[in-house]
C-alpha cells in the first residue's frame, strides 16, 4: 500500500525557545519569509503525501489559519504587480488536504501519534517532527517512502550525531544493508553515556505501519515519564526489524536557538531575494 498520509506532531510547548514561544508557536517562527512548519508541509507534499494531520494544542490556532484560505488578503493581492504574492497564498492553502486535532494532554510524542489513529486507519503513514526542518533536493520524506516501497518495513530517517550528544537522542543498533540503508533491530532512547548502540539516531522523519498504534496504547511511560514513540518503534524493530535510511539532507532543529539561527543564516544565503545582499553583508561584518 502506498504512503499517502502524514502526521505532523506540533503540540509541544517549545520551552527551549522561551520567551518567544510563550505567545508564538515554535512551528510558526519564520525562516526568512515562511514559517518553519510550511517547509515541513511542503516537503511532505513534494513526497506525494495527499492527506496531512497536524497535532496541535491550546494556543496554536494560528497554524490552522496559516494553511487556510484568506479571501480578504487574496482579493487585495489579486491585482497586477502582485501576482507572485497572490499565487504563493493560493499555493500554501492547496499543498495537501490538511486537518487538525488537539492533544489536550502533553504526555509524550507516542501519545501525540496515537491521536492520529482514526486518521491513519490501516495504512502506512509518514511522521514529520514539527521542529525539524530538513532541506534536500531529494526530499527526505520521499527517500523514506522509496525505502518503504522496497522493503515494506517501517523506515526511519537516521544520521550520526556527535558522541557527546547521543545521550539526548535515540541510539540505533544497525547492520549495513547497502549504500545508505541499514537494518535496525534494536534501539535505546536517551542512553546513558557509553551505553549507546551506535551514533545513529532517528532525526525528524519516519514511515510507520498501523500496528504501531496497538503498541503505543499498551505502552508504559518511558524516558522523562512520557509515552515515547521510540519505545514503540523499538518493539517493531525487535519483532520484524526496521530500515534505517541515512538520509541526504541538512537538518535544522528549529526548537533550539542555535539550530534556528543556523536555519536563518543558511536559508537566507540561498534565498533568491536575499542571498546575494545577505552574503555581502556577512562578509562586511568581517567576523
Amino acid at each position: 500500500m502506498k504512503v499517502k498520509k502524514a502526521i505532523i506532531p506540533a503540540a509541544g510547548f517549545g520551552s527551549r525557545m522561551f520567551p518567544v514561544t510563550k505567545s508564538v508557536p515554535k512551528e510558526m517562527l519564520p525562516i526568512v519569509d515562511k514559517p518553519a512548519i510550511q517547509y515541513i508541509v511542503e516537503e511532505a507534499a513534494a513526497a506525494g503525501i495527499e492527506d496531512i494531520l497536524i497535532i496541535t494544542n491550546r494556543g496554536k490556532g494560528i497554524i490552522e489559519d496559516h494553511f487556510d484560505r484568506a479571501p480578504e488578503m487574496e482579493s487585495i493581492l489579486n491585482k497586477p504587480g502582485k501576482s507572485d504574492l497572490y499565487e504563493s497564498l493560493i499555493r500554501c492553502a492547496g499543498l495537501a488536504n490538511i486537518s487538525f486535532i488537539r492533544q489536550q494532554e502533553i504526555l509524550g510524542l507516542g501519545h501525540s501519534i496515537l491521536k492520529g489513529r482514526a486518521f491513519v486507519g490501516d495504512e502506512p503513514f509518514l511522521v514529520l517532527y514539527g521542529d525539524d526542518v530538513i532541506i534536500s533536493e531529494y526530499p527526505v520524506s520521499k527517500q523514506l517512502i522509496d525505502a518503504y516501497d522496497m522493503f515494506e518495513l517501517p523506515c526511519l530517517g537516521i544520521k550520526e550525531v556527535p558522541e557527546r550528544d547521543i545521550v539526548m537522542y535515540s541510539s540505533m543498533k544497525t547492520s549495513h544493508l547497502r549504500d545508505n540503508l541499514y537494518m535496525i533491530d534494536d534501539m535505546v532512547e536517551k542512553p546513558a553515556f557509553g551505553k549507546h548502540f551506535s551514533l545513529f539516531a532517528i532525526l525528524g522523519r519516519c514511515v510507520l505501519t498501523p500496528d504501531i498504534f496497538d503498541i503505543i496504547a499498551k505502552q508504559e511511560p518511558g524516558a522523562g515519564g512520557e509515552i515515547q514513540l521510540t519505545d514503540a518503534i523499538k518493539t517493531l524493530a525487535n519483532s520484524a526489524g526496521c530500515i534505517g535510511v541515512d538520509f541526504v539532507g541538512k537538518r535544522y532543529d528549529i526548537g533550539n536557538k542555535l539550530g534556528y539561527l543556523q536555519a536563518q543564516v543558511e536559508l537566507g544565503l540561498s534565498h533568491p531575494e536575499t542571498g546575494e545582499a545577505f552574503r555581502a553583508y556577512l562578509k562586511a561584518l568581517n567576523i
